[in-house]
């Protein structure tokens, strides 16, 4: 095949025949390096497409995660708050129990020594940006932990306290105290007396207030009743029986307002005065015991209730 180009060098057509080999290894070479130089920029345009595709990608996803983090920081940061405030709320309460605590152990039936409640109550809180969640949820957890510890602790004091406070209140309730009427006088105290019907010298057991028939008597502490009825020489009487180791006895009752195993406190109405049994006019005769034998009941009238 010849290939006849035309040209006009100087303004004259000039005809050139291609059909040397030479000629076609040249028209070769330039085709490959334009194909190659075709291809290697589509490829470069491809490429470029593709990077920039996964950048785009990329900062879509990093812009998600920024969103999120910020999403996390202020969730930490409300979780921050709310922990916060409890535990505000929890040592507000702490103050309030060492208080009471400190108010109870002063009271003059506790043993100061055996409660702490005068240790400092925690104090403080939190205050917080979103930048310091990280530092601060360890640090809300541990003194959350500790006033918890110290909560149980205090609870377990004042169930003890509760206990002793009980128990001496108790006691303190079932230990005699003031008069048996509310109207009357001492007619006989308790010891030697002149017997008022033999009138030889002879051993009383109590003490004697008379008044007005029908006047009432009142237990002088809280226990349980057990004795209600008739006794040779007491006539009609009532016996209380009290916490460590007492017992009284009302005699010469007129009328019995309780029944044997009924509980009565301090001041309850148990009798109306009399003069039965071994009696010589209205009056109520009464006995303290402690731990079986008989004891003054002057010292307990004259205690404050």
């Amino acid at each position: 095949m010849n290939i006849i180009v035309i040209s006009r060098p100087h303004g004259q057509p000039v005809r050139r025949s291609l059909h040397a080999p030479r000629h076609f290894l040249a028209l070769g070479a330039v085709a490959s390096v334009a194909l190659a130089a075709a291809v290697g920029a589509g490829y470069a345009a491809g490429r470029w497409q593709q990077a920039g595709g996964y950048v785009s990608a990329w900062q879509a996803r990093l812009a998600d995660q920024h969103e999120a983090l910020a999403d996390v920081r202020e969730q930490s940061l409300n979780e921050v708050n709310a922990l916060s405030a409890e535990l505000a709320e929890l040592q507000s309460r702490m103050t309030r129990i060492d208080a009471l605590g400190r108010k109870l152990v002063r009271s003059p039936l506790i043993d100061t020594d055996e409660f702490d409640f005068g240790a400092a109550p925690g104090r403080g809180g939190v205050q917080l940006d979103a930048r310091d969640t990280t530092q601060a949820l360890p640090d809300l957890w541990a003194s959350l932990d500790a006033l918890g510890e110290r909560m149980s602790h205090r609870e377990h004091q004042l169930d003890v306290l509760d206990d002793v406070m009980m128990e001496q209140q108790l006691a303190a309730a079932g230990t005699p105290a003031g008069s048996p009427i509310n109207e009357g006088w001492m007619s006989s105290s308790y010891g030697t007396r002149t017997d008022p019907f033999t009138g030889e010298e002879a051993w009383h057991a109590g003490v004697d207030f008379a008044g007005r028939a029908g006047s009432p008597i009142h237990a002088v502490g809280a226990g349980v009743v057990t004795y209600a009825g008739k006794r040779w020489g007491y006539g009609q009487l009532v016996e209380i029986t009290h916490g460590d180791g007492y017992v009284t006895r009302y005699g010469h009752n007129s009328r019995i307002l309780v029944e044997e195993g009924d509980m009565v406190r301090r001041g309850d109405l148990v009798s109306e005065m009399g003069s039965s049994g071994r009696s010589t006019g209205p009056h109520v005769h009464l006995e303290v015991i402690k731990d079986g034998d008989p004891v003054n009941p002057w010292k307990y009238v004259q205690a404050k209730r």
